[in-house]
């Protein structure tokens, strides 16, 4: 699921962030939605978006 927009490390923290979150049992869809979710909050707040 990782994005195009997103740089190698966004996608590290994409993967991190979804396995933590289905080691806690979250359903596979949900651990993706949080993921990226997760990364584009952080993009947004670091200002690595079009509309910082």
């Amino acid at each position: 699921m990782p994005q195009e927009a997103w740089s190698k490390k966004r996608e590290r923290q994409y993967e991190h962030v979804k396995e933590s979150e289905l080691d806690r049992g979250r359903s596979e869809r949900r651990a993706e939605e949080i993921a990226a979710a997760t990364v584009n909050k952080t993009r947004r707040e670091k200002g690595e978006t079009r509309d910082a």
